[in-house]
C-alpha cells in the first residue's frame, strides 16, 4: 500500500500553481522606442515563438510540484501480519467394542425404506459414522493438538496429541469395531487421557469420549473417579452416547446377509455425570445427523484463540520525486540556454 507521511503538505501545490499562473500571465519588461511599427512586427513574431518559453516554464512548474509531493513523504508499505494461534489440546476417546458395528435406524423411517437403505449401504454402522464425523472435526481444527485413544476392555493410544492431522486421520481410519474386545471400560480411556494432558501448557484441555455401551469392566478407577481426576487438572470432558431406539447388527448366514435387532445399553446417566462433573456436556447421537450436530456444537464451544500483530515496513519514495524535480530543473535550464534561447 502507498500512503503519505504528511499528506497535509500536499495543499502547498495550490499556491505553486497560482504563482506559476501569475508568472505566466505577467507582462515581460519592455524598452521605449520612437516608433511602434518595429515593435508590433517583433511582437507578432514572438507569439509564434512562445512555445520556446512555454516548455521550460512547464518543466520548472513540474519541478516545484514534484518537490511538494516529496515534502509530503510518499511511502510504499509492505504489510506483514504475524498471527499466533493458542491451540487447544484435545484427546478423542473412541469405543471399539463389538457393539459399534451396529447400525442405528432413524426414528420415523418406514419399514420398506429401512430394508432398502440397509441393503444398498446408505445406513452406516456406528463406527463408520463416528470416524467420519471425528475426521471432519479434526480437519476443522488445524491449530489444535489432537490425540486419539481407542478402547474396549483396555485403552490404547492410537495416536498421541499431534499437529500432524493427516497422520492422525490415517490412524483413525485403521480402527475397526471388535478388534480389541467386546467389553467397555469407560474409566480407562479417561484416565489415560488425563495422564497425557495433565502436564500440557495449553490454556484449554478437553476429552471427547464416544461410547455406545455401559461400563462393564471392573477396574481400580471408576468412571466417576476418572471424571473427578480430569476436573482436578482442569480438563473438560464431553461425552457422546451413541445409539437409537432401534438398532440392528449385520450377520452373514447360509441364507445370505441378515440384520439382527439389538438392544442399546449405554449408561446415559453415567455419561451425563461424567460431563457435568468436569464442566463439559453430554450429547445423544441417535444417527448420523445427530452425531454431526453434536460435533459441530463441541467445535463451536471450544474455540481456538488468536493473537494478531500487524507490522508495516515502509519504503520512502521521496528521493525519487526529488530526483525528478532536479532533472526537470536541469533540463529547463539547458533548454533555456541552448536551442530555446531567445535573442532580442
Amino acid at each position: 500500500m502507498t500512503a503519505f507521511a504528511h499528506p497535509w503538505l500536499l495543499a502547498a501545490a495550490l499556491p505553486v500553481l497560482l504563482i506559476a499562473l501569475y508568472a505566466w500571465r505577467r507582462k515581460q519588461p519592455g524598452i521605449r522606442v520612437p516608433s511602434l511599427n518595429a515593435v508590433k512586427l517583433a511582437a507578432s513574431k514572438s507569439k509564434k515563438r512562445n512555445w520556446k518559453r512555454l516548455v521550460p516554464f512547464l518543466l520548472y512548474t513540474a519541478a516545484m510540484l514534484l518537490l511538494v509531493v516529496a515534502l509530503a513523504r510518499p511511502r510504499e508499505g509492505l504489510e506483514q501480519i504475524n498471527r499466533r494461534a493458542e491451540g487447544i489440546d484435545i484427546i478423542v476417546a473412541l469405543d471399539l467394542s463389538g457393539s459399534m458395528q451396529a447400525i442405528d435406524i432413524p426414528r420415523g423411517m418406514a419399514r420398506n425404506r429401512i430394508e432398502s437403505a440397509l441393503n444398498n449401504g446408505r445406513l452406516k454402522s456406528r463406527i463408520v459414522t463416528a470416524k467420519k464425523e471425528i475426521a471432519k472435526f479434526i480437519e476443522a481444527r488445524p491449530n489444535d493438538r489432537i490425540g486419539l485413544i481407542a478402547f474396549a476392555p483396555l485403552p490404547y493410544m492410537a495416536c498421541p496429541p499431534t499437529l500432524d492431522h493427516a497422520w492422525l486421520i490415517a490412524n483413525l481410519e485403521n480402527l475397526d469395531a471388535g478388534v480389541i474386545g467386546d467389553m467397555t471400560n469407560i474409566a480407562g480411556p479417561m484416565a489415560s487421557a488425563v495422564q497425557r494432558l495433565k502436564d500440557s501448557e495449553a490454556k484449554r484441555k478437553i476429552i471427547v469420549l464416544f461410547t455406545d455401551g455401559s461400563n462393564n469392566v471392573d477396574a481400580k478407577v471408576t468412571p466417576r473417579q476418572a471424571a473427578k481426576l480430569a476436573n482436578t487438572f482442569d480438563i473438560t470432558v464431553y461425552t457422546v452416547g451413541i445409539g437409537s431406539g432401534f438398532s440392528v447388527v449385520p450377520q452373514e448366514t447360509f441364507a445370505g446377509r441378515t440384520f439382527v435387532p439389538v438392544q442399546n445399553d449405554f449408561d446415559e446417566p453415567l455419561l451425563k455425570d461424567i460431563a457435568s462433573s468436569s464442566g463439559g456436556k453430554y450429547y445423544r447421537a441417535e444417527d448420523s445427523e445427530s452425531m454431526a450436530a453434536a460435533m459441530k456444537e463441541i467445535d463451536s464451544l471450544e474455540k481456538t484463540s488468536f493473537e494478531q500483530q500487524t507490522i508495516v515496513n515502509w519504503r520512502e519514495l521521496a528521493p525519487g520525486f526529488i530526483a525528478g524535480a532536479l532533472a526537470c530543473m536541469l533540463l529547463a535550464f539547458l533548454l533555456e540556454n541552448s536551442v530555446m534561447k531567445r535573442i532580442p
